[in-house]
């Protein structure tokens, strides 16, 4: 069974694919609204009337913060395109996670030996504090993982809601 056959994770991709929506879709509006607000300054200069105060750094806050938050949101659809594409190729793969640092965590697979096994090492992909506290708060906790490429895997637990990207931890990064 492939891992996004289970109905939590195909949850969970898609409340990251509705997240993603979000972010694109604020940003889109955020420069229409600035687009349509330098347009007014304009037509209230050009009959006479008193440019109003702050106009023009909020028409370019509006816009610039608009394409910031797009930008994010295109590349937030198109990892989650790429992890429910990698989720319907592979299975989950189970084990316990372990905290190792602030946004370093390891996986010990099921079966772990840790005098003869390495652990998977992982470095968090999200600098979103939540997003890191919310995977601190699963150490010691029973997690499933599954490979999206040899360098970036993906973690849940039951009831998280949600997948966690990760990338390994390459031998310089370990302390």
């Amino acid at each position: 069974m492939a891992a996004l056959d289970d109905p939590q994770t195909r949850a969970a991709v898609d409340a990251l694919r509705f997240g993603a929506v979000r972010w694109l879709g604020g940003g889109v509006v955020a420069v229409v609204l600035g687009v349509l607000m330098g347009a007014a300054v304009v037509r209230i200069v050009e009959n006479g009337g008193a440019r109003p105060p702050f106009a023009g750094l909020l028409v370019v806050a509006l816009v610039v913060g608009g394409v910031a938050f797009a930008v994010v949101g295109l590349g937030a659809l198109v990892r989650a395109r790429r992890w429910t594409a990698a989720l319907a190729r592979t299975q989950w793969r189970y084990g316990v996670l372990r905290i190792a640092g602030p946004a370093v965590v390891q996986v010990e697979p099921l079966g772990f030996d840790e005098f003869t096994d390495e652990p998977l090492r992982l470095r968090l992909m999200s600098t979103a504090v939540w997003r890191t506290r919310a995977v601190q708060q699963l150490n010691g906790a029973d997690i499933c993982y599954a490979e999206v490429t040899p360098r970036e895997w993906l973690l849940s637990a039951d009831g998280a809601g949600t997948v966690y990207g990760a990338r390994t931890v390459r031998r310089r990064e370990r302390r």
